[in-house]
């Protein structure tokens, strides 16, 4: 058995006298424990440090300040009194039926995209990981919607689900009546459907990059194993890519709870009667329209705190071992 003497004091040395005293965590400077051990990192994440704050963090006290008072625009430079109300915007958010009605449309775009968009570019990406002719030209071909602007989008929409359109004209006597985005229970699955189709390039690349990383030695081992492509799918690729699919729930949830040129422009404002209505056209029309930005931001305000729950229960859910 060895001793190690490299710390042990000298013969004849009084206890301490052998050691290096160390430095108490007080007598560091304070700027190198704010900065930590890399300081030049701080320089390289301080513009984007800048950007987030002034692009996210201010407008959303602002926002919650605003929400708090009786807030009303005014012309530059007047000074007028804009009195504390405290919960009195969120009372009479909670109250008004056009705003359940917005949170309850939301939800049910939700219900519909969220998963639809998981299973979707999960296969497709997937499909286009192997070995498939013209993969490169697939690729392209599901990513242009994305890249395309939302109103050249619409009109297409418009034109195949119009009462007269080709969706109608296909089905014939199955056509529905009232028409898809004239219908109050067809118009939000159908902006659901088209939100899906458009974003669903940029979900099937974040799969695309997930697989890169599943060890090919576990399809291998699954096929040594007699394993079907669907035990092998179910098995090795899903868990695989359990990380890109939470990223995936959060900003598709993200996405949908902003859920507003969509509505506006396929069902002209939210119709029929409100039913494809979105918490953010509602604060558009509220805070622009009518005027009232306190109540706009009480309703952001919410909208806020609800994605974040749903946010954090998703990626808890998902990343659970």
């Amino acid at each position: 058995m060895s001793i190690d003497t490299s710390t042990a004091p000298r013969p004849g040395s009084r206890p301490g006298e052998g050691a290096e005293p160390t430095p108490p965590p007080s007598a560091r400077p304070r700027l190198a424990v704010l900065l930590g051990r890399q300081p030049l990192g701080i320089v390289f994440a301080a513009p984007y440090a800048l950007f987030l704050a002034a692009v996210f963090a201010y407008p959303l006290g602002l926002a919650v300040w605003i929400s708090f008072h009786d807030y009303f625009f005014a012309a530059p430079g007047a000074t007028v009194e804009r009195p504390f109300v405290g919960l009195d915007n969120y009372t009479a958010v909670l109250g008004d039926p056009a705003v359940r009605e917005s949170f309850v449309n939301v939800a049910e775009f939700l219900v519909i995209n969220v998963p639809l968009t998981v299973v979707l570019s999960l296969l497709l990406a997937t499909a286009l990981n192997g070995a498939v002719r013209g993969r490169a030209l697939l690729r392209v071909a599901y990513y242009v919607p994305y890249v395309t602007a939302s109103v050249a989008l619409v009109a297409v929409w418009l034109f195949l689900f119009a009462q007269d359109g080709m969706v109608n004209e296909a089905l014939g006597p199955l056509a529905p009546d009232p028409s898809w985005l004239v219908n109050s229970a067809l118009a939000m699955p159908v902006i659901a459907v088209f939100v899906t189709w458009k974003q669903l390039g940029f979900f099937v690349l974040l799969y695309l990059a997930a697989l890169q990383n599943v060890p090919k030695e576990l399809y291998e081992s699954a096929a040594t194993d007699g394993a079907s492509r669907f035990r092998s799918f179910w098995h090795v690729t899903v868990p695989g890519v359990r990380p890109a699919t939470a990223l995936v729930v959060i900003l598709s949830t993200i996405t949908g709870a902003n859920l507003f040129t969509e509505p506006y422009l396929l069902t002209n404002g939210g119709g029929p009667n409100g039913a494809s209505t979105s918490p953010v056209l509602v604060m558009y029309q509220k805070g622009i329209e009518q005027g009232s930005p306190d109540t706009a931001a009480a309703i952001g305000v919410l909208l806020v705190l609800g994605v974040l729950a749903i946010s954090l229960v998703n990626k808890k859910l998902l990343e659970k071992d």
